[in-house]
């Protein structure tokens, strides 16, 4: 049945934000050196080939999501959910972040990246953003 709910996401712009890693194979990884964690983000442009998409984190085991990144990116799920009317539509833009952030990235990641992510969002017109962990 059809509620003020459903019919809000029928009508709604989903992305995705993923602190799991996730980035373009052309992408720079994500910085694994260095022990506090890598603050900046990367840009998931979901019109790109969905085999271009790959993980850089050493914090979690990402084995089983190697095999189907759709475990910690579900963008294939939410493209069905746009074909099915479930959802109005998927945004071009996602955001990936490294999960791992701490001591003296904190600050970065408050103030700069995550305000920016924020921003492009918001930019976008993004209605809903589904937020993944790593």
């Amino acid at each position: 049945p059809w509620t003020p709910v459903t019919k809000a996401l029928a009508a709604s712009t989903v992305a995705i934000v993923t602190t799991a890693g996730v980035h373009h194979r052309e992408q720079e990884p994500f910085d694994m050196k260095d022990h506090d964690g890598d603050p900046s983000f990367r840009v998931i442009d979901s019109r790109e080939p969905f085999s271009s998409l790959m993980i850089t984190h050493d914090y979690y085991d990402h084995t089983d999501a190697d095999k189907d990144i759709n475990i910690v990116f579900p963008l294939s799920r939410l493209k069905e959910f746009a074909q099915e009317g479930r959802i109005g539509q998927v945004a071009d833009l996602h955001y990936g972040f490294m999960g791992h952030i701490i001591n003296r990235h904190i600050p970065t990641l408050i103030n700069k990246t995550a305000p920016e992510v924020a921003g492009r969002l918001k930019k976008a017109q993004v209605d809903i953003v589904l937020l993944t962990p790593g």
